[in-house]
């Protein structure tokens, strides 16, 4: 049962007599343990609500539209707990937080809910049989799967979970009941790159045509990994040399199938030196949340947007503007050819080492405001410093080391302001509109 926190006042709900503090028991007689069963029942015509008051049992029926909410509120938004991760990953980002953060970043989720609803990587353990039962009834798709090795036994000793290996058999249960399989593979040096990786990529591509896209990341590395499994990052030359083997078999998969299907993530392109593809190269851009083609996708908008926009022939303003290490490039080249359009418009890059977790982290949604804050603090930085929005907390104005943007702004005495990817919302921002 599910508590119910609050009914919209003149909804279907309240003519119903429903009332907050009452518990949901089931919809059409489907018991209702969260929110993708509320979805799939509620979307009939006609629900029979079954809900519980002080021990007693109640039922209600009310006529809706097929997508219309009848105005019952619970106290998470996925009406249950997260699920925990039950591995112990030997990469893992979170046991590689320093001591001292807040409670909530060292929770691990690994939640299937959460893949469907948020794009959220999972991988697997935490499932049985009966929650791939429900993904495939509710057609639950795409299912996203940190894969990471396809070799079981090598998977458990990645994951020091024993059911590691065993739960890729549920890749064959989707696939075959159509559900779309997006994976991920993160990369470990000398653990699952070189003819582990290659296994691993050959063996994803028996679960065609659901497989749709698979993302080869490098593992983040932070300088606190006292205690923890020994790993080294790859070397320049080494990402140079993943990027050729997977862009091999992607030629090979675009060619047969009409799809790459297999991406690396820019960070690998940076670190080896190499120009990142063209916007075309990253087709419909499946993994982009997984820090794949950003960078082409960024360059793009922000080319889109300067050719569209009326471009005042002098602006006086001058702007600053933080980002990583991983970033500065782009950002330079993108604020260098603004600045060649308007007489005036001064803008200064400042790429932020990265203290806090390291430097082996150069993504701009890991700086912290601290690191910004002492290494900008003492310079003129113009009228208006800009951050990446992806550097704070979804949904909160806040920094990984809890710094908020109004801290760093009184910090450096200049006001900032946080900016989405997006290439068109920083074009803007760096006009000040």
């Amino acid at each position: 049962m599910v508590r119910i926190t609050e009914i919209a006042p003149g909804s279907s709900a309240a003519a119903a007599g429903i009332e907050a503090g009452d518990f949901l028991v089931s919809i059409n007689r489907h018991k209702i343990r969260d929110l993708l069963d509320y979805g799939f029942y509620m979307a009939d015509t006609v629900v029979e609500i079954e809900f519980e008051r002080d021990g007693a049992r109640y039922r209600a029926v009310i006529n809706k539209g097929e997508y219309e909410d009848i105005g019952l509120g619970f106290e998470t938004p996925l009406m249950d707990k997260k699920r925990s991760c039950a591995n112990k990953c030997i990469f893992c980002f979170i046991d590689q937080l320093p001591r001292g953060m807040r409670e909530s970043l060292y929770f691990k989720d690994d939640d299937s809910r959460l893949s469907f609803l948020h794009g959220n990587y999972i991988t697997l353990t935490n499932l049985y049989d009966r929650d791939i039962d429900r993904i495939i009834k509710m057609r639950l798709s795409p299912l996203r799967v940190s894969v990471h090795t396809t070799n079981p036994e090598l998977r458990v000793k990645m994951m020091n979970n024993r059911r590691a290996g065993r739960v890729l058999s549920y890749l064959r249960r989707v696939a075959d009941a159509g559900i779309d399989i997006d994976a991920q593979i993160v990369l470990c040096r000398g653990i699952n790159d070189g003819a582990e990786l290659d296994r691993t990529m050959h063996d994803l591509l028996k679960y065609r045509p659901a497989l749709r896209s698979v993302s080869v990341v490098p593992a983040g590395l932070t300088r606190h990994r006292e205690g923890l499994y020994p790993l080294s990052p790859h070397t320049k030359e080494e990402c140079g040399a993943i990027i050729r083997q997977v862009d091999a078999l992607g030629e090979e998969c675009r060619q047969k199938y009409g799809t790459r299907i297999y991406f690396c993530a820019d960070e690998l392109y940076i670190k080896a030196g190499l120009p990142v593809p063209g916007y075309d190269y990253y087709e419909d851009f499946p993994q982009i949340e997984n820090g794949v083609g950003l960078v082409a996708s960024l360059a793009d908008e922000f080319s889109s947007e300067l050719e569209n926009t009326d471009l005042p022939e002098k602006l006086t303003r001058r702007v600053s503007i933080a980002t990583s290490e991983a970033a500065t490039g782009l950002i330079r080249e993108l604020a260098g050819r603004l600045c060649g359009e308007i007489a005036g418009l001064e803008i200064m890059v400042w790429p932020i080492k990265n203290h806090f977790f390291g430097p082996e982290v150069t993504v701009a949604g890991l700086l912290t405001g601290q690191d910004i804050a002492e290494q900008l603090e003492g310079r003129e930085l113009g009228d208006e410093l800009l951050i990446p929005a992806a550097a704070l907390r979804q949904g909160e104005d806040v920094f990984l080391d809890d710094m908020t943007p109004d801290a760093l702004s009184q910090t450096l005495g200049v006001p900032v302001r946080a900016v989405g990817n997006d290439g068109g919302e920083l074009l803007c921002a760096m006009l000040g509109r």
